[in-house]
């Protein structure tokens, strides 16, 4: 028998509890490119205020148009690999924001097999991908108060552990045991701590090996995952009731990829 038009439209014990994001003030790391710059225009267009970072004022340009197409942003060029430069973001965010509810900590940069690594370029790489991932952490954290989020944006590698990538393997199997370590000191403070894991992701973290057209084919046939899935599965960890902590989310591929 049809439902009545009453009964269809009981929806009271349906869904959970969804908090809006609008009106809430967040900063991602690496907010430019790829899949920080997904995260932001996502957020953006669900009404949360974003300032972003990312290293060359032509991707921060370009994501601050699309940002402001649909919602509210601003942001700055940094390289988190210095700490001062750092601070300089965290001050330029405090200006801009006037506070912190959501932090993604997502900005990285390739790195490749130790033995390939010159000691100059694995100094850089740790500290991009691994310190300054702490530091922003940190520095997000002094500024959040209750029902805060904060989403570390980890990686596959620190689960398949491929050889020829061990320097990237270091740091996010690092993130991976940061995020589980601190998610357990900051519960009581209801300051939820979200690790994302994405699979092989459309971006030009991925030039030249996968230039664009070849990610196009790529993600049509369910084997590169695209910036915008990465994104919603942060909307989703962010739009949870405060009881409720989704604290790990991995996002693969269906198929197989290259």
């Amino acid at each position: 028998m049809a439902p009545t038009t009453s009964t269809a439209r009981n929806l009271a014990d349906a869904h959970t509890e969804r908090p809006s994001l609008a009106g809430r003030r967040a900063i991602v790391t690496g907010g430019t490119t790829g899949i920080g710059r997904a995260i932001a225009v996502l957020l953006a267009a669900e009404g949360v205020r974003v300032f972003v970072c990312g290293r060359t004022p032509e991707h921060l340009d370009d994501a601050l148009a699309r940002i402001r197409e649909v919602g509210e942003g601003d942001g700055i060029t940094v390289d988190l690999a210095r700490r001062e430069e750092i601070d300089r973001f965290f001050a330029a965010a405090d200006a801009y924001l006037g506070g912190l509810d959501v932090a993604v900590i997502n900005a990285a940069v390739p790195a490749d097999a130790l033995d390939d690594t010159d000691s100059d370029d694995l100094d850089y790489q740790i500290a991009v991908d691994f310190t300054a991932y702490l530091a922003s952490t940190k520095a997000a954290l002094t500024r959040m108060k209750a029902g805060s989020d904060l989403i570390l944006i980890g990686s596959m590698s620190a689960v398949s552990q491929k050889a020829g990538s061990s320097v990237y393997v270091a740091a996010k199997s690092g993130i991976q045991g940061f995020a589980h370590s601190l998610r357990q000191e900051m519960s009581d403070d209801d300051i939820k701590i979200g690790l994302i894991e994405p699979g092989f992701t459309g971006a030009d973290f991925q030039y030249p090996e996968f230039p664009p057209e070849r990610q196009r084919e790529l993600i049509r046939e369910a084997q590169m995952l695209r910036a915008e899935d990465i994104a919603v599965a942060t909307h989703f960890m962010l739009s949870q009731p405060r009881r409720t902590a989704v604290s790990l989310m991995r996002v693969e591929t269906r198929r197989e990829h290259p």
